[in-house]
C-alpha cells in the first residue's frame, strides 16, 4: 500500500528544484512579452507562439521554452523525489518528464506545420501530445495533489476543466484571434507550473519540520 515516509536527506534538493520550477515559468512570460515587443509587426491577438520561435528573432521565444522545459523536469524530479509508490503518481512523473522533452523538441524543431513541405511535419503531433499529457498532469493533480498542498487538488481540477474546454476550442478558433487564445492557455499551464512549485515548497518544510 503507498505510504508517505520519506525522510528527505537533502531537503536543499527540493528547493532548488522548485526555485527552477518557478523561474522557467517566469521565464516564458518574459520572453513572451520581449519577443512581441521586439518582433517587427507582430500581432499579439492574431500570431501564435510559433510566430515568435521562428525567423530572425527566434532565439528569444526559443530559450523561453527551454527554460520552461527546465521547470517541468523539476517538477517531474522532484515528483519523483516525493514518490508515495502509487501508481497515479508515477504516471505523474512520467507525463512531466515527457512534457518538458516535448517543450525542448518543439522549440529546436524549427517547423510549425504552418504549410511546411520540407521534410516530416510533426508540429501538430507535439501540440496534440502536449494538449493530452497536460490534461493527464492536471487529472492526477485533481485527484493527487492535495498531499502537495491543501489547495493544489483544487487548482488541479479546475486547470483540468479550464483546459478541457479551452484547449479543443484553439483548433477551430478563427486565426484574428488564436494568438490570444494559445497564450491563454499558456497561463493556465504556468500557473499550475508555479502551484505545483509553491506546492512543493510548502510540503517539503511540512515534512522538514515533522521530523524534527
Amino acid at each position: 500500500m503507498p505510504h508517505d515516509d520519506h525522510q528527505y536527506p537533502a531537503p536543499g534538493f527540493i528547493a532548488i528544484l522548485w526555485w527552477l520550477a518557478i523561474l522557467g515559468a517566469v521565464g516564458l512570460i518574459g520572453g513572451n512579452i520581449a519577443g512581441s515587443i521586439i518582433v517587427p509587426g507582430h500581432d499579439f491577438m492574431a500570431d501564435t507562439v510559433s510566430d515568435l520561435a521562428a525567423g530572425r528573432y527566434e532565439i528569444i521565444q526559443d530559450i523561453s521554452l527551454y527554460g520552461f522545459a527546465v521547470s517541468l523536469f523539476a517538477l517531474a524530479l522532484a515528483a519523483a523525489y516525493i514518490h508515495d509508490g502509487s501508481g497515479r503518481w508515477s504516471i505523474l512523473v512520467f507525463s512531466l518528464a515527457l512534457l518538458a522533452a516535448l517543450v525542448i523538441i518543439i522549440g529546436a524543431r524549427n517547423e510549425y506545420g504552418d504549410n511546411d513541405s520540407d521534410g516530416v511535419v510533426i508540429h501538430i503531433y507535439l501540440v496534440y501530445a502536449l494538449g493530452a499529457l497536460f490534461a493527464v498532469a492536471f487529472g492526477i493533480s485533481a485527484l493527487e495533489g492535495n498531499r502537495v498542498a491543501p489547495w493544489f487538488g483544487t487548482l488541479s481540477l479546475f486547470s483540468l476543466i479550464i483546459w478541457a474546454v479551452g484547449a479543443p476550442v484553439f483548433f477551430i478558433m478563427p486565426t484574428a484571434y488564436d494568438g490570444v487564445w494559445e497564450r491563454g492557455l499558456g497561463v493556465i499551464t504556468i500557473i499550475w507550473t508555479i502551484a505545483f512549485a509553491l506546492g512543493l515548497r510548502r510540503y517539503s518544510r511540512v515534512r522538514r519540520a515533522d521530523t524534527r
